[in-house]
């Protein structure tokens, strides 16, 4: 063989090799972007599970001053367990938004009951609830960041090239819904 053929041997080696190189590295790309993504919704899933988890302890300490508030505490306890038995992330997710909404509701009735509010038990829960709850609203956001790497990776090129064989398709990001978003009215 001449020289010009072992040059274009050695291109079309090349070639394939840079091909290889390019395809291993998107496609570990893709896999850690999806790794964070589940990364992400487990820590949020610790959060909100460690939230539901102190939900009783709550409860029994509001049960003795707010005995004609059934409602509410109802609520409270239907949302828990939406929560506990969520099978998805976007069940969950509307899960923990109900037991937020229950919540609010909760806490804005009990300052009707200034003996409640002193308690040092209801203040204790309520200060660790807004911890918890402050850590699930940055879960959230690291959750949504993960997503959009992830889809931002598989949406341009050449991850869209590679994604799509690979059948990678879009994730969704958590959403609050507008009925979240507004304080909620309490009357009596």
């Amino acid at each position: 063989m001449d020289l010009l053929t072992w040059v274009i041997i050695l291109l079309i080696i090349l070639i394939i090799a840079i091909i290889l190189l390019v395809f291993w590295g998107i496609y570990n790309r893709i896999i850690r972007a999806e790794n964070q993504i589940d990364n992400s919704w487990a820590q949020i899933d610790v959060q909100m599970k460690r939230r539901a988890d102190l939900i009783p302890n709550l409860m029994e300490t509001v049960k003795g001053y707010m005995n004609h508030e059934r409602g509410t505490m109802e609520s409270v306890t239907n949302a828990r367990a939406a929560i506990m038995s969520a099978k998805t992330p976007q069940q969950s997710n509307d899960a923990n938004n109900m037991l937020t909404g229950a919540l609010k509701t909760l806490f804005a009735v009990a300052e009707n009951y200034p003996d409640l509010k002193a308690n040092q038990n209801f203040l204790q829960l309520q200060d660790e609830l807004t911890h918890t709850e402050d850590k699930i609203a940055y879960s959230r956001q690291h959750y949504n960041d993960s997503v959009l790497r992830y889809n931002n990776t598989i949406e341009t090129f050449p991850g869209n090239f590679f994604a799509h064989r690979m059948g990678r398709k879009a994730r969704e990001m958590l959403q609050i819904p507008e009925a979240s978003k507004e304080v909620p009215k309490v009357s009596f």
